[in-house]
């Protein structure tokens, strides 16, 4: 689809749609109107908006620093971006960053969408499209910081209501868990849909059930800790609904390098921006930033193809610098090192082909991650598949996503097959072993969603990642386990703001969120 004219678009019209124009003097109403406004919310754009902004909000914040570093995935030498590294938190705002962006963009456009469809028999399938996306929207932030406001979220715009109560996790991801299941039951393919203003699916509701099921997989394994029979309930229920198995029912967004920045894949975008300049060769990053050692030596041990597509070093030819992708080459940086290596220009960072190409796709949700996860219900017996067969599915498929990235992320089928070999599913091996096996690929298939990346460790316990220990740090060397609340609604909401933490526990980077349980 041409994506930079549906965004182009989409902004215009939703900062249009958001404006109430009202008068208090007579004939003054006319004149102070735009005649290209819209005082009436249009669900099509609102809704291309809100896909956009859960993806474009606080990226290298709040995935690269805080869940990236916290992963092993990524690696600084320097202070203030610390604070998944070496869990650092001195100034800055990494924290709370997608806290405070995603309620006044994406949390309150997608609100908009399913106010103006309520009650429209007609509008059934945008209504559940737009209930799908507004769980998958939530089910980021309370990943991020447990309890927060759920009921009331969107209410500050509609209601004046600037000061929302915090649910409980717990009773956020029920009501998640039942949006999904309504929506998807209610859809009815004779009537009409998103079409192109869903930039995942062009409105095909056969996709978006499957979408809804799989979320639904994903929400449902993360209870698998804390309520293990409530997990078991809906991971059932997801699987005989059908989930995603199949690289064709992908959910991804596309982006393009053409035109303004809204175009571009925010990821790279924000990788380009913050730290992995195109122009800096890897020799002088602004944030310090490099692949972690775990990382790049976990891909070298297992002999990982992904490792020359994803990673690469810059090295002198000449007088510029060139990219070298073998595996040989590549190095990771330590996590929690205090001071720039004098080697720095040495060690691995994104492939500027693969991870910093602006037109490139956001992969939403996948087959690779739902296989993997069938696999793990597999192995609990929540589900009468074979974990093996449904590992290597997974473990395929995500090797396969890298060529929608282009002709450097192609891996060939050989390739797949002789790691699979190398490193099979061990099928007569413990049940521990085989939930390492599976959670380890998720570590590096769902890579970079790092949200999610962080989230499934919390939830699984894998990998086994040792942490770091310096000094100054705010946890006492361990992983941190959630982000913190912005200090405005601890002066702004404070009341709900004390609740929250009261029944949560203190509002730091430690406290363990509902389903995060030891």
């Amino acid at each position: 689809m041409k994506l930079h004219k549906t965004l182009y678009k989409s902004v215009w019209m939703s900062a249009l749609s958001l404006t109430l124009l009202s008068s208090c003097d007579k004939g003054f109403e006319e004149l102070n109107t735009n005649p290209d406004a819209s005082p009436v919310v249009q669900p099509g754009y609102m809704f291309t908006k809100a896909q956009i902004d859960v993806f474009s909000n606080a990226y290298y914040s709040t995935a690269v620093l805080a869940a990236g570093g916290s992963m092993q995935h990524f690696a600084t030498y320097k202070d203030v971006p610390g604070i998944g590294d070496k869990y650092y938190f001195q100034q800055g705002s990494y924290p709370y960053d997608y806290f405070q962006n995603a309620y006044p963009t994406a949390v309150v456009e997608i609100s908009e969408v399913i106010r103006a469809l309520q009650g429209d028999a007609a509008q059934v399938n945008l209504l559940s499209v737009a209930r799908i996306w507004r769980a998958y929207t939530m089910h980021r932030i309370t990943d991020l910081y447990g309890d927060i406001p759920y009921s009331d979220a969107g209410k500050g715009y509609t209601e004046n209501l600037l000061n929302p109560k915090y649910d409980t996790q717990q009773s956020i991801y029920l009501d998640m868990l039942k949006e999904l299941e309504e929506a998807a039951a209610a859809f009815d393919a004779t009537k009409a849909n998103m079409g192109t203003a869903d930039l995942i699916y062009s409105g095909d509701v056969t996709k978006w059930k499957k979408f809804a099921y799989s979320l639904m997989l994903r929400l449902g394994m993360r209870l698998s800790k804390v309520d293990a029979t409530t997990a078991q309930t809906w991971v059932k229920k997801a699987i005989a609904g059908g989930v995603i198995t199949t690289d064709a029912d992908v959910a991804r967004i596309n982006y393009l390098s053409a035109g303004q920045n809204f175009n571009w894949n925010p990821y790279a975008a924000a990788l380009r921006g913050a730290d992995y300049s195109t122009t800096s060769f890897g020799q002088n990053n602004t944030e310090g930033g490099k692949f972690s050692k775990t990382f790049i030596d976990f891909l070298k041990t297992t002999n990982d193809p992904r490792l020359s597509v994803l990673s690469v070093v810059w090295k002198a030819s000449g007088s510029t610098y060139v990219t070298d992708s073998s595996p040989s080459v590549q190095k990771g940086m330590q996590n929690g090192l205090l001071a720039k290596p004098a080697d720095f220009g040495t060690y691995s960072e994104p492939n500027p082909n693969i991870l910093l190409k602006y037109d490139t796709p956001v992969i939403v949700l996948s087959a690779a991650e739902t296989n993997l996860l069938l696999a793990e219900a597999a192995v609990r017996g929540w589900h009468t598949g074979n974990a093996a067969t449904a590992y290597a599915s997974g473990v395929t498929s995500a090797m396969k996503n890298w060529t929608l990235f282009g002709a450097a992320g192609v891996i060939a089928d050989a390739s797949i097959s002789s790691y699979l070999t190398a490193n099979a599913f061990p099928a007569s091996g413990t049940t521990e072993a085989k939930l390492e096996a599976i959670n380890n690929q998720l570590w590096v298939s769902l890579f970079p969603d790092e949200q999610e990346v962080w989230a499934n460790f919390r939830r699984s316990g894998y990998p086994k990642l040792v942490p770091v220990n310096v000094p100054g740090n705010a946890t006492g060397g361990t992983i941190p386990r959630r982000l913190l609340y912005p200090p405005t609604e601890e002066s702004v909401n404070n009341e709900q703001f004390n609740s929250a933490i009261q029944r949560q526990g203190r509002n730091e980077l430690t406290t363990r969120i509902w389903w995060d349980k030891q």
